[in-house]
């Protein structure tokens, strides 16, 4: 596809392929102007968009050429300056999102702007909602899409209320109103088999990516969330401290590592969902999940240092989208549905522990999800004792279908 082209935007070259990015003129930075540059790769899928983006950015410089200085924290009464409020305050809550989270809020965001940024906070009424809950989702036709803008909008208004500006308490209760009316996505039903599992893994080794093949054995046996186990390139400047970084991106890594197997192949983790809200771990023994251990004979002890995931070609953990794209291939090869997606995985593997007769409060702990209230020691060992529960679970279930471990080679 040919790159779109505007005033300002350069297209840089990463480690996972060139991103779009506005560079601001250097005379104006040098002045005083900022931001020096913008990162457009959330949007670098909608020409459009990128190139309506970088019109934008490049007219607020000229703006403030002219000497007009906006303050970003100004409430106006309309929704689009409610949006740069909420991205843009210290305080807002949009600073704590996760990477993963922060690349669709991003993008939602931009067309949230572009459709509805005019309208003003005290203006909008609930029949207002139902008609862009149309266009949002397409005629029902996208009932996630239309979720997720009502949920970012919501997120906005939130940060308005805690700002006191004029309007969003009553546009609260009139999203919450509307909401209640309007069709909600259906959860998802995918559900992936053992054998599918190893036939993902096969596909992975015959491309040549034995690293894809350990992620998926990761997520279908431990139910670590994907990300967790891929890990997430966060923005250098984000909290936390990492020893992975992509300095000329600009992004620092979380996630899986080598060293959370300790001696006797006991994984424990502590879920980005968790590590700052509840800072709940999950355990699981490795010892007891087959196509782990099968994965891990590619690795011989003294390589088992870092992310446990990293890319052959770039020597790097993978970003999300290379992970998209290569399920995308690994799926096809193994003739799987192609409504699964990677992430299936983790609550395919939590399916077939229930459907092997495991506890409900087993699985609960084992996937990380809130249980019952404890004290931390008990936790902790309650935790491990689940996991042990569920992986014989897992086992004996397996053996009496017939599907095995299955070689992933």
């Amino acid at each position: 596809m040919e790159r779109p082209k505007a005033v300002g935007l350069k297209w840089m070259k990463r480690a996972s392929g060139h991103v779009p990015v506005w560079v601001a003129d250097e005379a104006d930075v040098k002045r005083g102007y900022s931001p020096k540059t913008v990162n457009l790769s959330f949007i670098q899928d909608s020409p459009e968009m990128l190139v309506a983006k970088c019109n934008a950015l490049q007219a607020d410089m000229l703006l403030w050429r002219t000497g007009y200085r906006h303050d970003p924290l100004a409430f106006d009464g309309t929704l689009r300056s409610l949006f740069s409020t909420y991205q843009r305050d210290e305080e807002s809550a949009f600073h704590k999102l996760k990477p993963g989270s922060l690349v669709p809020y991003k993008h939602y965001l931009t067309k949230l702007e572009e459709h509805i940024g005019p309208r003003r906070v005290d203006s909008i009424m609930g029949i207002d909602v139902i008609r862009w809950h149309k266009i949002w989702s397409d005629g029902d036709r996208h009932l996630a899409a239309a979720a997720t803008c009502r949920a970012i909008l919501e997120a906005a208004v939130r940060h308005g209320i805690l700002r006191r500006f004029d309007g969003c308490i009553q546009l609260r209760e009139i999203l919450k109103t509307a909401r209640s009316g309007l069709p909600q996505p259906k959860r998802r039903e995918t559900v992936l088999t053992a054998a599918e599992a190893i036939a993902a893994r096969k596909a992975a080794h015959a491309a040549g990516r034995p690293s894809s093949a350990l992620l998926y054995a990761l997520v279908y046996e431990t139910t670590l969330r994907l990300w967790d186990v891929a890990g997430q390139w966060w923005a250098i400047d984000m909290d936390g401290v990492s020893d992975v970084l992509d300095v000329q991106a600009g992004l620092k890594w979380f996630g899986l590592r080598w060293e959370n197997v300790d001696e006797n192949l006991l994984l424990k983790f502590t879920p980005s969902k968790t590590a700052n809200t509840s800072g709940k771990s999950i355990a699981y023994p490795l010892s007891k999940a087959p196509m782990v251990l099968e994965e891990m004979a590619h690795w011989p002890l003294d390589k088992r240092t870092g992310p446990m995931i990293v890319s052959e070609t770039t020597g790097l953990p993978y970003n999300s989208r290379a992970i998209t794209d290569r399920w995308a291939e690994d799926r096809e090869a193994a003739g799987i549905d192609p409504k699964a997606w990677a992430r299936d995985l983790r609550a395919s593997g939590i399916t077939e522990g229930r459907a092997s007769g495991a506890t409900t409060d087993d699985a609960a702990k084992v996937a990380g999800h809130s249980g019952t209230r404890t004290t931390s020691a008990v936790y902790d060992r309650a935790t491990e004792e689940a996991a042990d529960r569920f992986a014989d679970a897992r086992l004996k279930g397996r053996e009496q279908s017939g599907n095995g471990s299955g070689n992933g080679r």
